[in-house]
């Protein structure tokens, strides 16, 4: 499954059943993602935006958190002048889900979409 095919489908409820993917399965995934990176705990992926102001900056954010509602799938977000850095991981399993990589391709989406 591509990118292309991620964004199509939608964040599914997650429970504590939901199945984390494995250290293969995320670096498969995380291939297929531009500039999005694995933290050392490997539970967790994360991207630093980097815009020319602070406006831009929460217009960004707040166009993930509409997102966010919309898949009901929430990312960590932290925020400053010019730089968004979004971290997304499956609170529930305390690791990474398909989920993540869902909205990690629908949240590169956005950022082509409005500011590049």
């Amino acid at each position: 499954m591509n990118n292309s095919s991620l964004t199509k489908l939608k964040c599914e409820p997650c429970s504590c059943k939901t199945p984390k993917l494995s250290l293969v399965e995320i670096q498969k995934k995380l291939s297929e993602l531009n500039e999005w990176q694995l933290n050392d705990n490997k539970e967790m992926i994360f991207k630093k935006f980097k815009f020319k102001n602070f406006k831009k900056s929460i217009q960004f954010t707040n166009l993930v958190g509409d997102l966010a509602e919309e898949e009901g799938h929430h990312p960590d977000i932290s925020l400053g002048w010019g730089y968004c850095l979004i971290m997304i991981y499956t609170h529930v399993i305390k690791g990474l889900s398909i989920n993540d990589f869902i909205l990690a391709t629908k949240i590169d989406q956005l950022n082509k979409k409005y500011f590049l």
